[in-house]
């Protein structure tokens, strides 16, 4: 069978690309299920839903003045987001007129496009520059180009036949074309780049190719600039997605480069079915489309790692495109259906059509998430991201450890980050980036200076800080170059553990991290148990944070809160953006910390192998243009010591009842956790649930035998 993919993946390089399709449209939305498609725009629900919220805002389009402005604007500025607006009103015009057949939107387009085309050899490029990226002709970074050319071809396509063909012939030669040209010699770089904006500026000029039929842009597409193979789509399919389908940037950007790809791989399936394009790699973009949608909880929101909006969820128009065309065109999953009614609509579209009537036909079925090691690297080889779920998607506790590479320019310096879930919110969260996008007055809309003092550094997440200096000195080039390992991945029905080693963070630090589901007999609910070894032959600083979410509102020691002159906990590498809230000295290395969150309570038990500090903190220091979020945390740490284990077993118990002023079960059911050895092979400790004693043994050398967790005699 991997014979037979190396065959395509040949095959595919081979055959070269001077035939196609020439019919419109021809991409997302096909001449010859016009009929079909427009039946079901009256017939179906969804896809009539769908199609009426894309009419409104053609008529909306149309009833407004049309303005294509010399760009000037950063992002959020007025140029910048005119742009946008007008290549998203192309595409809904493009669709309309296909569907209600009306003159009047193929009109609108045409005199758009020919607007454009009267101006954009003219245009410099952007006065504004975003970073030290190259910047585009319309917008200030190429990416947003990028993204207007895809988006405007589609809608292109759509009115072909419809505008006259010496108005094509302007439009073409003056707009896209030269666009064209643009994007593969001034930005040449980025078009041979593995990488998202990659990925983007190839599926423009491919999709371009189709359309305006030059087999030349499709060949250069799919092979690179210098048409050999070694850049281009069907390399970004074997570089930047593991044999799993995880996206090496982390699920935020999976969700984002989704849409490239879809876009473009269903473009070469209309014009050019004989190669294969959906059966690449073993069905790589099916699996990018499941591994993008496992990365999600089950509230949908994505799992915020690396640079990441943490109010991005899978109704986002990307993952609607890889549903739709995953269903339609690659497997014809029913649970697939079920995200589709989650996200509300669908493509105006053939792929569209075939979802909406299944949905009609009742196939749908609850989409299964799964626990899993999703692998991380082309070659499945590069750690990955270990996820744990226990319990029905209406209150799933949901565990991410992660174990990956790096995740390129977008990556944070956090391996062996926790992130925990429960109750359809964040318990232990994770800071994603800072950034308000598009938002000019704050920094432009691009990221914010903290997004590397703060939201890269590792003390940010829920992992180990040796002192006081982030994994790998926050150095980029250093970090690519290794990854984190896994260790132990094991899924059974009442226990599940993930656990992942780094030995490369910290000159001469061993890093190890178990993180366990286990479901006692006693409670309704799992437990969280995370067992972090830190292993040294010299002294260090170890500092484990835990950002959650919530109030506290117990703890098992009295708190040395600081009242008055609040202090930065350090200089830089993140701990100058914190506020030092209270410094606790706790006589026994044990201790516990109740936290109330969205009206459940939630205990975290700990313990050490020696006398720890707990600090509680709070996010807001060294801020003067108050761009972050005022983050609490609590952090273990331990000042002097070579070989540390944290251990902490975190229950969810009780709850409160706003409106009738009740609590229950406010009490946590665990008890005396104590630890009982602990060395590079392994660990074993015991804790009490209610009342009853258990043994948990941690062989880090056996994968048979790695985890034990009996009731004591």
């Amino acid at each position: 069978m991997k014979l037979f993919y190396r065959l395509i993946s040949v095959c595919l390089l081979a055959i070269p690309c001077y035939s196609f399709a020439q019919t419109h449209p021809n991409l997302m939305l096909t001449a010859g299920n016009i009929a079909a498609v427009r039946s079901g725009c009256a017939n179906s629900p969804l896809l009539k839903k769908s199609y009426l919220e894309i009419k409104a805002k053609a008529d909306k389009a149309l009833a407004e003045k049309m303005d294509v402005p010399t760009p000037k604007d950063g992002a959020g500025g007025y140029t910048h987001e005119q742009h946008k607006n007008n290549s998203q009103n192309i595409l809904a015009c493009g669709i309309a007129y296909q569907i209600s057949g009306d003159p009047k939107y193929a009109a609108y387009i045409k005199t758009m496009l020919l607007q454009y085309a009267a101006q954009y050899e003219q245009w410099p490029q952007h006065p504004k520059r975003k970073s030290n990226q190259i910047p585009g002709k319309m917008f200030w970074q190429c990416l947003n180009d990028f993204v207007w050319q895809v988006t405007v071809i589609q809608g292109y396509d759509m009115v072909y036949n419809a505008i006259p063909a010496k108005d094509r012939v302007t439009i073409e030669q003056h707009l896209f074309i030269p666009i064209v040209k643009y994007f593969t010699t001034e930005c040449k770089e980025t078009f041979d780049l593995i990488h998202n904006h990659g990925t983007w500026c190839l599926a423009a000029v491919g999709m371009t190719g189709y359309v305006i039929h030059n087999p030349e842009y499709v060949e250069m597409a799919l092979k690179g600039s210098a048409k050999d193979g070694k850049t281009g789509f069907l390399k970004q399919l074997d570089e930047l997605f593991s044999p799993d389908g995880y996206y090496t940037e982390g699920p935020y950007y999976q969700r984002y480069a989704i849409m490239p790809f879809i876009a473009f791989a269903k473009a070469i399936q209309q014009n050019q079915p004989q190669l294969h394009i959906f059966q690449y790699r073993n069905n790589i973009l099916a699996k990018a489309i499941h591994a993008a949608l496992q990365t999600t909880y089950t509230t949908g929101n994505f799992f915020p790692v690396n640079d990441a909006m943490k109010d991005k969820d899978f109704s986002s128009e990307e993952i609607v495109y890889g549903i739709d065309v995953a269903y339609a065109d690659i497997q014809p999953e029913a649970d697939l259906l079920d995200i589709a009614k989650r996200q509300g609509h669908v493509v105006v579209s053939d792929a569209g059509l075939k979802v909406s009537k299944a949905i009609d036909k009742g196939l749908s079925k609850p989409f299964g998430y799964k626990s899993m090691f999703l692998s991380d690297g082309p070659r499945g080889d590069e750690g990955g991201l270990g996820i744990l779920r226990y319990g029905s998607n209406a209150s799933q506790q949901c565990v991410l450890l992660k174990a990956a590479a790096q995740g390129m320019g977008h990556g944070h310096f956090d391996r062996l980050n926790l992130l925990y879930y429960d109750n359809n919110t964040e318990v232990f969260s994770d800071y994603g980036s800072a950034r308000f996008i598009n938002i000019e007055s704050k920094f432009g809309g691009d990221y914010l200076p903290e997004n590397k003092t703060w939201a890269k550094q590792t003390i940010a997440h829920n992992t180990v800080t040796v002192d006081q200096t982030s994994q790998y000195k926050a150095n980029l080039e250093k970090s690519e170059a290794a990854h984190a390992s896994l260790v132990h991945f094991e899924d059974k029905s009442n226990i599940q553990v993930v656990s992942g080693r780094e030995d490369g963070a910290y000159p001469g630090v061993g890093l190890l991290r178990s993180s366990i589901l286990f479901k006692p007999e006693e409670l309704k609910k799992a437990l969280l148990i995370d067992v972090f070894e830190v292993n040294s032959e010299a002294d260090h600083q170890y500092s484990l944070p835990f950002w959650y979410q919530g109030v506290i509102t117990d703890a098992s020691f009295k708190f040395s809160a600081v009242t008055d002159g609040l202090k930065a906990m350090g200089k830089d590498n993140g701990f100058q953006h914190i506020w030092l809230n209270s410094n606790n000295d706790l006589a026994e290395p044990s201790g516990f910390i109740t936290m109330l969150n969205n009206n459940i309570f939630y205990t975290t038990h700990f313990a050490a192998t020696s006398p720890l500090q707990v600090k509680l903190v709070t996010l807001g220091a060294g801020d003067p243009n108050m761009n972050l979020r005022n983050e609490r945390g609590f952090i273990l740490e331990q000042h002097k010591n070579g070989c540390q284990a944290f251990i902490s077993i975190t229950e969810t118990h009780g709850k409160t009842d706003p409106t009738s002023e009740t609590t229950s079960g406010a009490q946590s059911n665990i008890g005396d956790i104590k630890v009982m050895s602990n060395d590079v092979n392994g660990a074993t400790f015991s804790f009490t649930v209610k009342g009853v004693s258990y043994t948990a043994k941690l062989d880090y050398n056996s994968k048979n035998n790695f985890i034990q967790i009996s009731k004591s005699k």
